[in-house]
Order: C-alpha cells, then structure tokens, then sequence
C-alpha cells in the first residue's frame, strides 16, 4: 500500500496488511487536522518505507511530546516514528487506498467537538455541490 502527502512531495509505503484504525478526538488532534478527528494507524517500522521527500518534513513538538510532522509543501500531516517506539504513526487519509481496514477505537470520545456529533438532520450529497450557491444554501440554518 503506498501513501502520499497532498502535493505528492512526500511518499511512503507499508508492507503487509494494514491494521485497523483509530480516531482520537482529543484537542490536540483536532488542532492538528482541522477536523474532528485524528484518523490514523500504527505499523511496525519493518514495514514502513519512505520513497521520496524526507527533506520536505517539518516538525513541531509540545513540551509534552506530542509530534506533529508535516509536509513543507502542503502542510499534510505526515507519518511519524511514536516516541521511542519500533512504530510508526500513518494518518489514514494520506493512503491510496483503504483495502479492509475500519475504524475500531475511538480515543478521548468525551472531548469531541460538539459541532462534530451527528446529525440525522443534515445534507448529505454523494459528491461536491453543484455550484457555491447550493452550497451555501445547504449551510443555512432552517
């Protein structure tokens, strides 16, 4: 399975099947992603291999120890070596394809965002907006 940040600077693969996912909701992951939720995987560091673009990863790190690497280029969050561990953090959503795996934890749930929690209310479109008009249309508050 090979994986890539936004602008394709950075490029990695990971040997074997890929284990299931994790969100974490927590605050600082939140900040990290611009989403509500961290989506992500550990693999062991046998399996993980860059291609190309290690030059191109910046990091910022908490005092605490929470790492945020990312791409210079685009700013994608990029894989990461877990502290002082043989793994290797992936987030999901820079992989080309998902094949079998899913979600299977959420971490720090009791954090979420509250704007995050479903809504059986909402629209849902199979694709993008038609135009910016109907777009902001369906963000109107009834």
């Amino acid at each position: 399975m090979k994986g890539e940040c936004l602008c394709g600077a950075v490029m990695f693969e990971i040997e074997g099947e890929l284990p299931n996912l994790y969100q974490c909701h927590c605050s600082l992951c939140r900040k990290a992603t611009g989403s509500n939720a961290n989506a992500a995987t550990f693999v062991e560091g046998k399996c993980f291999h860059w291609i190309s673009g290690q030059s191109n990863i910046c990091s910022f790190q908490k005092p605490t120890g929470y790492r945020s690497d990312f791409c210079s280029g685009c700013g994608s969050p990029v894989p990461n070596r877990l502290r002082d561990t043989d793994l290797i953090w992936v987030p999901a959503g820079l992989l080309d394809e998902m094949a079998v795996a899913q979600v299977a934890v959420h971490l720090h749930f009791s954090s979420s965002a509250l704007w995050a929690q479903e809504s059986n209310s909402c629209v849902r479109l199979a694709g993008g907006p038609d135009s910016l008009e109907s777009l902001k249309q369906a963000l109107q508050r009834e």
